[in-house]
């Protein structure tokens, strides 16, 4: 059995610390946390959990903080987390069974990243990250922001998920740190682009936003999942600065670097829903049923679009094209997956009306999709 050490860094996480150690814990032989300057109860809650509660002076450089974490570590294979995840009971079993059966020629594990869920705990965003590492290998972090670890070797794509719970405190703290460095004039690599355009984004500097996306995909050296998620994030821009056009060029260029994914067949589906091109929409929407993207990509997922939104709207669709049957089974589809869904519900009750089927009580009712 091999045996793990947890490395993690911390700062102010009082409020999510403690559930996070309490849900992995069991899994692992050594917790090595590193605090980059607290001034809440996070130390003293980590030490409930283990002795080497470590300080790092905090230098804008979150590479820098979790490459020191990972020196501390003992044991053969290093775990990390953040603060605000977690491990469900069933993806702490196993890691427990992998821990017991992983073979020592493993280099990397990957593990799914749950990031956001819908209210019926559907999970609506998720992502892989290479999770668990061997420690002989010295893997390091690279990037001051948006940090990545770089593995190579024997990788094995898991089953378990690390769950986010967070709660985005500290939004600003990201972009601070790009414009610091903007600022004094350092050249940012490509990567340093994309996500300075994300911190961009998520702020709602659309414009600026759009200059570095643009920048980004025109400079061709990104890896190809970041150019695909820029596509779309560059086109999200351009739907808030009013730019249609645009908007579609963008989920057009997502195409050149790989098979259309369901997001972009959603896309191309409401664009001509806004045509009221009710055939070539639905297309588009079944296109996203289709062709979801696998289990083991490594892009961020919505997988609202590979589920029940592309249901959703194909019973619009063909309940505009006058095939009501049609567009009932998609309800049902959607249903499936979004069984409280306000639309749903709605379609559901007009499309029994129109299609004559009686509910058990013997009545029907009257509304519209």
């Amino acid at each position: 059995m091999i045996s793990i050490s947890l490395c993690m860094i911390v700062k102010n996480e009082e409020n999510s610390l403690e559930r996070c150690l309490s849900s992995v814990h069991k899994a692992v032989d050594q917790i090595i946390i590193v605090d980059t300057g607290s001034t809440d109860s996070t130390k003293q809650i980590a030490r409930k959990f283990t002795r080497h509660v470590l300080d790092f002076e905090w230098i804008d450089d979150f590479a820098a903080a979790r490459n020191y974490a990972f020196s501390q570590a003992d044991m053969d294979y290093i775990l990390w987390l953040d603060a605000d995840d977690v491990l469900m009971e069933e993806d702490l079993s196993k890691l427990l069974a992998l821990k017991s059966d992983l073979k020592p020629d493993t280099d990397s594990v990957t593990m799914k990243y749950h990031l956001a869920f819908d209210e019926h705990a559907n999970v609506v965003s998720s992502l892989r990250r290479n999770r668990l590492v061997k420690r002989s290998n010295q893997f390091r972090w690279i990037g001051a922001v948006h940090e990545y670890l770089e593995v190579g070797g024997q990788i094995i794509d898991s089953d378990i998920a690390v769950t986010h719970c967070g709660d985005d405190r500290d939004s600003d703290r990201n972009l601070k740190i790009y414009m610091k460095r903007q600022s004094k004039g350092e050249i940012f690599s490509p990567r340093d682009v994309y996500y300075f355009a994300n911190e961009l984004k998520d702020h709602r500097y659309f414009e600026m936003a759009a200059v570095y996306y643009q920048r980004f995909l025109d400079d061709g050296k990104g890896w190809i999942e970041d150019n695909i998620a820029a596509c779309g994030k560059l086109a999200d821009c351009y739907h808030e600065l009013g730019d249609s056009s645009k908007e579609l060029a963008c989920t057009l260029k997502s195409f050149e670097y790989a098979p259309p994914r369901p997001e972009f067949c959603c896309r191309m589906g409401y664009y001509f829903m806004q045509k009221n091109d009710y055939s070539t929409a639905a297309f588009w929407y079944k296109q996203a049923i289709e062709n979801p993207a696998p289990d083991t990509s490594w892009g961020m997922q919505n997988l609202s679009c590979s589920t029940w939104l592309p249901h959703l709207q194909l019973c619009v669709c063909y309940d505009r094209l006058g095939f009501h049957e049609l567009a009932y089974r998609h309800n049902e589809a959607a249903r499936h997956f979004q069984p409280e869904h306000s639309a749903v519900i709605s379609n559901k009750t007009y499309l029994e009306e129109k299609l004559g089927i009686v509910h058990e009580s013997g009545t029907t009712a009257v509304s519209s999709v």
